[in-house]
Parts: structure tokens; sequence; C-alpha cells
């Protein structure tokens, strides 16, 4: 069983940024496709970014496409989203997951979910 554990989320004004960090339980973290996804309040959970286990392949939607990043670290069990210029609406929890198949325009269903760090971007 992988725990995963966030942190990084917080209050922040619209055109600020925000790192969040993901920390896996298991050192075969490494072979695990990772991403992250959120929930707004009202909304279904959905995909934000993915990233495979060597970092040379990722998934980003639309909606954040050139303010987020997404990266990992496999010598430290981490993935991390760089969120960058944002948004009312990009007020959510986020959930980072792990080990699913992915694409360049789809993101299977994770077999492994971390409890959600909340990010609130005020207006």
């Amino acid at each position: 069983q992988v725990q995963l554990v966030e942190s990084g989320g917080g209050l922040v004004q619209a055109g600020g940024s925000l790192r969040l960090s993901c920390v896996a339980s298991e050192r075969t973290f490494s072979n695990y496709n990772m991403a992250w996804f959120r929930q707004a309040p009202g909304k279904e959970r959905e995909p934000v970014s993915a990233i495979n286990w060597n970092g040379g392949q990722t998934y980003t939607t639309e909606a954040v496409k050139g303010r987020f990043t997404i990266s990992r670290d496999n010598a430290k069990n981490t993935v991390y989203l760089q969120m960058n210029s944002l948004k009312p609406e990009d007020t959510a929890v986020y959930y980072c997951a792990a080990r699913f198949s992915f694409s360049s325009d789809s993101v299977g269903r994770p077999n492994y979910w971390g409890q959600g760090t909340r990010v609130t971007v005020s207006s």
C-alpha cells in the first residue's frame, strides 16, 4: 500500500504562486506514474497534471498550461506541482495520485490517492 502525503496548500491572492509537494512512502515510487488532481466545490475531481516514472512524459490540462509545472525527484520520493499566476478558479482541494496510465490527452484512474491539500485563491 502506497501512502501519499501532500503539503504546500494555502491561501494566496490571484496572481500569486504556490508549490505543492507529495511524498510517497515506498521506494518503488520511481516505478510509478504520478499525478495531481483537483476537486473544486460542487465539481467532479479532475486531472491537472501527470508525469511518467522518469519525468520524460507529462500531461497538463488545458486550463493550467503555461502556469502549472509538474516535476519529480525520485531520490526523494517526491512529486511537485509548481503553480504560478494563480486564478480564483484554481481554488480546489488538490490530490496527489499514483499508479495509473496516461497519454497526451487522458489520464487513467489511479490506484493510490493522498488525502489532499486545500488551495484557495482570493480575487
